[in-house]
Parts: structure tokens; sequence; C-alpha cells
């Protein structure tokens, strides 16, 4: 499998507070960064495949809905995420 444990504690570790630090915001936007890097990698190869399309937007507005908390609860914050993760141009 493309992540296992290990490759999510190494998300964790580098962007949110630590290892175990699973709920934090940076975390999870890091995490669904990654899976939506490879389920669009995957749609490059496999254009007919709808499944993995539906489970992509649906990636995509977690992550936006994380972001948008984020940037309500702490602009520095949300602006050191964007930044690090280069989500934004």
């Amino acid at each position: 499998m493309y992540l296992d444990s290990k490759k999510k504690q190494e998300i964790f570790k580098k962007h949110g507070k630590g290892e175990s630090d699973t709920g934090s915001a940076e975390g999870q936007i890091a995490l669904f960064t990654h899976r939506i890097t490879h389920l669009t990698n995957h749609l490059k190869a496999n254009k007919k495949d709808f499944n993995t399309q539906r489970a992509l937007v649906l990636l995509v507005g977690k992550r936006r809905n994380q972001l948008d908390y984020l940037m309500k609860k702490d602009i520095e914050r949300y602006r050191a995420i964007i930044k690090k993760l280069k989500i934004r141009r």
C-alpha cells in the first residue's frame, strides 16, 4: 500500500506537532495533500477510473474545509502550512 503507518508517522512528524499528534489541522492537511497527489497521479494513467475521481473530489473538499477552519482559527498557521506544502502559487 502506498500509505503505511510509517509514512503517516513521517508526515505527522514533519508537519504536525509530533508523530502521535494525528488531530492537528496541519497534520491532517499534509496527509490529505499526500493522498491527493497520489490519486492525481493515478488518474493521469487511468482516465476512466470514476470511483477514484469521486474520491479525489471528496478529499479536495475535506482539505478545503480544514484549510478554511485553520484560516479562521489562526491565519499565521494557515500561511505557514500553505507555504510549506506549496498548495497555492
